[in-house]
């Protein structure tokens, strides 16, 4: 779903226009950029038509919508979804199961704390929504096969509520003015609504290099910020900017395109992997490891961005098995911002949750790690971002040596996951 929502700029006032899922507002009327932080979720509400004297007696009904990829592991292999899905998160009689089209016909509105009305209590586990849109698209167990891992990877879970207004004839939709003729008005005004919270509030931080001061740029889905001036990566903390470590493997005179890895070093006790030798010997890889491979730790190799599941494990599992070619023919260097420097947009926290999927994906003999799954920890010693250089064949991104190949046309559709 291409959601929208009307954002004014801290700035200048001026009426800005957001995906839902842009973290950084760029104001085109006075330049300045801030990146938008919430201590929870984002919460949005449906645009009303209700007067300004009324405004304070509206109730707003939650509704949770998710947006990401599950994953499940179980004996039949590794399965995969796309899911966009809205649920009623306060389930009233009377009152509608989902919102359908609306968020997407209609530019939504960012909760604040001026915003007047009550807010109705959130009634259901958010973890329970996440099993139950599972269950929908027919990822959940079959019979009696177990499940051995489940995973939700790029996820965006936020808020849009639900303008309602109580009156003497009945409960209203106050977006269409209609009648919820099947609603208990006097049921839903005696549930427990609060007014805005403070913490749900939204918070801007500047973007500002906390080191030299200089403008950091970005685009409006990243989520990591890049300094031209002192060449630093800076994403966004609880409170503050905060530095990434990062470098990059300079790519010959062709290269046409660099693209963001998050590179996490690990060990893997249950599975007994330690080095990248002993990956390559748990997973069965066509390879025999070298002597050197013995003393270098595992790394994986997770996009730091967004593609469609199947795409997204299959470039994790090319990169990490292909890290080798990397650290022998090419030479690491610390960054420096050049052209064509594609956006991080996967934060770190969710690549860290992906590593037992591309373990499971990258062995050839599932029994050998799928049944470690479940109670897998991986040990994570350090991480960093490494941009890397890939070169333009035709329909195709393919980095050099390593080989990982990416279509274009999967890049770009990665942008509006």
């Amino acid at each position: 779903m291409n959601i929208q929502v009307e954002q004014p700029c801290p700035q200048c006032g001026g009426s800005v226009t957001l995906s839902v899922e842009d973290r950084l507002l760029i104001c085109p009327y006075c330049g300045v950029k801030n990146f938008l932080r919430s201590s929870g979720a984002f919460r949005y509400a449906l645009p009303n038509r209700v007067t300004p004297e009324k405004q304070d007696r509206i109730l707003y009904a939650p509704y949770l919508r998710f947006k990401g990829n599950i994953f499940t592991v179980s004996e039949s292999g590794i399965s995969y979804k796309v899911l966009d899905t809205t649920q009623d998160g306060c389930p009233q009689p009377g009152l509608p199961p989902s919102l359908g089209l609306r968020p997407q016909a209609m530019k939504l509105v960012r909760v604040h704390n001026e915003t007047k009305g009550h807010f109705l209590p959130l009634a259901v586990n958010i973890q329970k929504i996440l099993e139950k849109a599972a269950r929908i698209q027919s990822l959940s167990r079959k019979g009696d096969a177990p499940l051995y891992h489940r995973a939700y990877i790029g996820e965006t879970l936020s808020y849009i509520y639900l303008p309602l207004l109580p009156r003497e004839d009945g409960l209203f939709d106050a977006v269409l003015g209609e009648s919820l003729a099947h609603a208990d008005a006097s049921a839903v005004q005696a549930l427990k609504s609060t007014p805005f919270q403070p913490n749900w509030q939204m918070k801007f931080l500047a973007t500002l290099c906390p080191r030299c001061g200089w403008n950091l740029d970005g685009e409006g889905d990243c989520l990591v910020l890049t300094c031209s001036n002192c060449n630093t990566a800076w994403r966004i903390g609880t409170k503050k900017l905060s530095h990434i470590p990062c470098t990059m493997f300079p790519g010959p005179a062709d290269t046409a395109l660099y693209l963001p890895f998050w590179r996490i070093n690990v060990n893997l006790p249950a599975v007994e992997i330690q080095s990248f030798a002993d990956f390559i010997r748990r997973t069965n890889q066509p390879l025999v490891p070298r002597k050197e491979w013995e003393k270098q730790v595992m790394q994986f190799w997770i996009p730091a961005f967004k593609l469609r599941p199947k795409i997204f494990l299959r470039t994790a599992k090319q990169a990490t098995v292909s890290q080798w070619r990397l650290t022998r023919e090419q030479q690491e260097k610390e960054m420096r911002i050049v052209p064509d420097m594609y956006p991080v947009t996967l934060p770190l926290s969710e690549a860290k949750q992906s590593l037992k999927l591309v373990l499971a994906d990258s062995a050839t003999n599932k029994r050998k790690v799928y049944p470690h799954l479940p109670y897998l920890q991986p040990k994570i010693i350090s991480s960093s971002l490494v941009f890397l250089p890939f070169k333009d064949r035709h329909h195709d991104w393919v980095q050099t040596p390593g080989g990982t190949v990416i279509a274009k046309s999967v890049l770009h559709f990665g942008r509006a996951l």
